[in-house]
């Protein structure tokens, strides 16, 4: 099975979101699908199920390897360089 090799990395306590919603989404007058937080740097984007897919465009331009969601009730956490959950 395939372990993430970041997770150690990450800053301690986690950041906090530097924002309510996808500010992308907010400006291009679009509404995100569900939310995910950068574990890095606290960016808040929006979903690969969003038009904008602004999560993940994230992670392109950062290089930052894990974000989590930002949905209530949620927990799991998803590495885009190794592609497994935390």
């Amino acid at each position: 099975m395939k372990q993430c090799t970041h997770a150690d990395a990450l800053p301690h306590p986690e950041p906090k979101p530097l924002s309510d919603t996808c500010p992308q989404c907010l400006a291009e007058g679009s509404h995100p699908v569900q939310l995910r937080l950068c574990l890095t740097c606290g960016h808040v984007g929006c979903c690969d199920s969003s038009p904008g897919r602004h999560a993940a465009e994230h992670h392109k331009d950062s290089g930052h390897p894990i974000m989590r969601t930002h949905e209530p009730g949620e927990h799991w956490r998803w590495c885009f360089v190794d592609h497994v959950l935390v």
